[in-house]
């Protein structure tokens, strides 16, 4: 796995082995960065089942202001913090360890602004999308404007939840499909 824009374009980071994690690929982050733009600066980011992190690092290699990174996995949160080391983001990387399928926590890391771009990337098949989705929609962590990006399998059904998301686009790569939800109102 490499940081294919921003700053640190082309370094390397570790993953894990031997887990039954799925990172997203170089391929298919590149595109996701080509849809929402290169330039995230100043960004809040939250990377959902976030794994090695590679979502989130991308997104501080492209001028994110910082990243919220959970995971359930303390394991993949050791790896996600030697890459953030690695690329000399430890100040702007924040990780919190939690089991997404039981929501999203009500902790004060959740409650100290806004985000505008939330990465969700949850194991296939779990059921999980639609309850975090709805969860994100209405639980008035989102800025005007920000952008949530979905990952699930090709063929899983993904519909707009309640509450202030709107489905933007949707894309196909492989058996990976990236559907792009946009919050068009004010959750304040």
């Amino acid at each position: 796995m490499r940081i294919t824009g921003g700053k640190h374009k082309g370094r390397s980071l570790s993953t894990l082995k031997g887990l039954k994690i799925r990172p997203t690929s170089d391929n298919v982050r590149e595109a996701i960065f080509n849809i929402l733009g290169q330039d995230v600066k100043g960004f809040r980011v939250m990377d959902l089942f976030s794994g090695a992190g590679t979502l989130g690092i991308e997104a501080l290699s492209r001028g994110a202001l910082e990243t919220l990174f959970v995971d359930k996995s303390s394991r993949a949160l050791g790896i996600l913090q030697k890459n953030l080391a690695l690329c000399g983001f430890e100040k702007s990387g924040l990780t919190f360890r939690w089991d997404l399928a039981r929501g999203i926590p009500s902790s004060r890391l959740f409650a100290t602004g806004l985000f505008d771009l939330v990465f969700l990337d949850p194991p296939y098949g779990k059921g999980l999308l639609p309850k975090i989705l709805e969860e994100i929609s209405n639980g008035k962590i989102l800025s005007p404007g920000a952008c949530v990006v979905a990952e699930s399998y090709k063929n899983e059904k993904v519909s707009s939840p309640s509450g202030v998301l709107e489905l933007e686009d949707e894309r196909l790569y492989g058996d990976t499909k990236i559907t792009f939800y946009r919050c068009e109102v004010s959750q304040i």
